[in-house]
């Protein structure tokens, strides 16, 4: 897999039946490793090794009920009183981020509910604030408090 422009981490990665695996330290098993599996593994490590989120604060690919249809966010993360946080949004590096992904996040959001927003190809990354007036885009998210 490619650099990607995030803190490098030391994986557990395995291969079985010609598949290759990485542990998810959240859901605590191994995900086969696609381009997007492998952002996604970065971002975890970068909000908890980095910005300082218990790993019990972080969920990863849960569903989430947007009008009548079942959608899945990528990773969550919750504040010391359960509320929804930083949504994050992960794309493959190959994927360009592009408006129609900051929708995505957007849809995502009216249900979810959190203060701030992630979106990534682990090449660039953008960082959101929700107010009154709609987004404001950030220089980054806050560390945990």
């Amino acid at each position: 897999m490619r650099d990607l422009n995030l803190p490098s981490v030391k994986f557990k990665v395995k291969n079985t039946e010609n598949k290759q695996f990485i542990f998810d330290i959240i859901r605590k098993k191994y995900i086969v490793l696609t381009p997007e599996e492998w952002v996604r593994q970065h971002v975890i490590h970068f909000l908890h090794e980095y910005k300082g989120y218990s790993r019990s604060l972080i969920a990863v690919e849960k569903q989430l009920k947007l009008y009548s249809l079942t959608k899945r966010f990528d990773i969550l993360v919750f504040d010391r009183s359960g509320h929804p946080f930083i949504a994050v949004e992960c794309k493959a590096p190959s994927v360009p981020i592009r408006q129609d992904t900051f929708d995505q996040i957007a849809r995502y959001n009216m249900t979810l509910k959190a203060k701030y927003l992630m979106v990534t190809n682990g090449l660039k990354h953008y960082f959101c604030s929700l107010n009154e007036q709609g987004y404001s885009f950030l220089e980054d998210i806050p560390k945990a408090k």
